[in-house]
């Protein structure tokens, strides 16, 4: 029988007709007047409180304004002959005794006194600190304090003073900005691999020494204008599109894959696994054979590939060798999903899988080695086909042609709640935090929330079942039996007074067959097909627009 009958019974038996069983950082504005560190400093020391003026940074703070807002009447002549004797009395005085007198003077005013005393202290008591730190001999201070800042409040801080710009400038504070933005950031991350510039960056090599501030300067709004420009490239649909032909002898057909930097890894209708070099796009000339029926599912990491078949096992294979090293044999249909985690740990497992079948039932197994993986449980309550796994240390979930999604306790995989709202069976899903986002053969794109089980969104648009689905904290991706891959505004379809016509960004319409499998990142879209081709839509280095 055809794989893809063979993956649509679960469904059928219920009445379906053809199923399968994450802004960009701100850009700088111009630079705002220089009041970001909240109420101004005053440089170096404080001024006599008998100047009506006194500068603070490059700005001057005019005191007279305050005698403009409370007219001050000429002192009468008691105040003139008997204010020298006053003071008098006042200097000799210890400063323990100086405080106690003012505080009882105070006690003894108005309310609309203090207000006129306290707007005259309150710039004698500020101090102008990233100044006088490093008079102090505590330059690292100042940087630390400045490097906390965001763009915007950086280049504004320029602006302070000339002081505060030497501080920032010794302080390469626009390199660690930029530093920063990699370390926490995947977008910035992977711009600086493909861009060259994390070269520039962090510990420079021994021998070699790093460019000036001015370099990082100029560079950060380089970075900004690349980073829209990616943006729009994805909103408008400019792409550079590459493409493998599997060149399938037999059944032709790209079920799954997944891709990183350096290869593309994909499970074939024929049986078996094939891998292709990332930059030239050719096969490896190593192919994993001993599947004996189509590769469904697979995953992989440093160490191993994970593969489930229609031949209703799962197997593992040494990403180095390609050697099969262990077949678990537990279902008694085709293994349509999984999904495994090595680093994942519970009860003192080195890690975790969990597989779905045609057969209705969820296996979880306990990884202790590629060799040594034990079946822990098997969840049922599907009633039907199980199509979809997804898991994180909370949550097992999982999608059937059963119409529901149900959500189990990872630790005690104990039953916790049903997600229903497809009028037909789910094909895929994807879990992350509290967000569920599933497709289904009902042509429409759900959104959930797995604490409450609330469906918060449905995007329609898909003309046919929506087969594999993706998102990031940006964007939702999906693909789908009428051959088109459609680009969502995660962002907007979570905001419930968003209209529903603007919630699609893009369609990108190359493939000619159902699109099975796809996977994303910030720059590209790499998806695989029924038509026997994998295509990766490049948004990072895209061709320029016709003119």
């Amino acid at each position: 029988m055809d794989e893809m009958e063979t993956c649509s019974e679960g469904l059928r038996d219920l009445g379906e007709e053809d199923v399968l069983s994450s802004p960009p950082p701100s850009i700088i504005a111009p630079p705002s007047p220089p009041t970001i560190m909240g109420t101004p400093m005053l440089v170096d020391q404080p001024q006599s409180p008998l100047s009506s003026q006194t500068m603070v940074g490059t700005t001057q703070l005019d005191l007279t304004l305050l005698e403009q807002a409370q007219p001050r009447r000429e002192p009468s002549q008691k105040y003139l002959k008997e204010r020298e004797i006053c003071m008098d009395y006042f200097s000799g005085w210890t400063e323990q005794d100086q405080i106690e007198f003012v505080e009882e003077l105070l006690v003894s005013m108005h309310h609309h006194q203090h207000g006129t005393v306290n707007a005259f202290l309150k710039p004698m008591l500020q101090r102008d600190f990233i100044s006088l730190l490093p008079k102090k001999g505590l330059d690292h201070v100042a940087e630390n304090i400045l490097s906390f800042l965001d763009a915007r409040s950086l280049c504004a801080a320029e602006l302070v003073s000339k002081e505060w710009l030497r501080v920032i400038s010794e302080g390469m504070l626009w390199k660690k900005l930029i530093e920063r933005k990699v370390n926490t950031d995947s977008l910035w991350k992977g711009l600086a691999d493909r861009r060259g510039w994390v070269q520039y960056l962090f510990k420079p090599k021994p021998g070699e020494s790093h460019p000036s501030h001015s370099f990082y300067r100029r560079l950060y709004p380089s970075i900004i204008k690349d980073i829209d420009a990616i943006e729009d490239n994805w909103r408008c649909g400019k792409h550079n599109l590459q493409r493998i032909n599997c060149r399938s002898e037999n059944s032709k057909g790209v079920y799954c894959l997944q891709y990183d930097d350096h290869k593309i890894v994909s499970g074939l209708r024929d049986n078996t696994i094939k891998m292709w070099d990332r930059q030239t796009l050719q096969q490896h000339q190593r192919v994993l054979t001993g599947h004996t029926g189509s590769v469904l599912c697979l995953q992989y990491d440093e160490k191993v590939i994970i593969s489930g078949s229609s031949d209703s096992t799962v197997r593992v294979w040494d990403v180095e060798s390609g050697e099969m090293v262990n077949t678990l044999i537990h279902h008694c249909e085709a293994v349509l999903h999984l999904s495994f985690n090595f680093k994942f740990c519970n009860d003192n497992k080195l890690g975790m899988m969990v597989t779905c079948s045609k057969d209705r039932s969820i296996a979880v197994w306990d990884m202790v080695s590629p060799t040594e993986i034990n079946l822990r449980r098997v969840l049922v309550g599907h009633r039907a086909a199980v199509n979809v796994v997804d898991f994180d240390d909370k949550y097992i979930v999982s999608a059937s042609g059963d119409r529901t999604i149900k959500v189990w306790s990872t630790s005690s995989c104990e039953f916790v709640r049903t997600l229903n709202g497809h009028k037909r069976g789910i094909a895929c899903l994807q879990y992350h935090d509290r967000l569920v986002v599933s497709g289904s053969s009902d042509n429409t794109i759900r959104l959930w929330d797995i604490e409450c089980g609330a469906c918060l969104r449905t995007l329609e648009g898909h003309e046919e079942l929506v087969r594999c689905i993706r998102f990031d904290s940006k964007r939702i991706v999906s693909g789908a039996y009428d051959g088109k891959i459609k680009v969502w505004d995660l962002q907007a379809a979570m905001d419930p007074r968003a209209p529903a016509g603007t919630l699609c960004i893009r369609t990108l319409v190359e493939h000619s067959g159902r699109v099975f499998r796809l996977q994303f990142d910030e720059f590209q879209i790499v998806s695989s097909s029924h038509d026997d081709t994998i295509l990766i839509w490049d948004f990072l280095n895209c061709n320029p627009p016709e003119r």
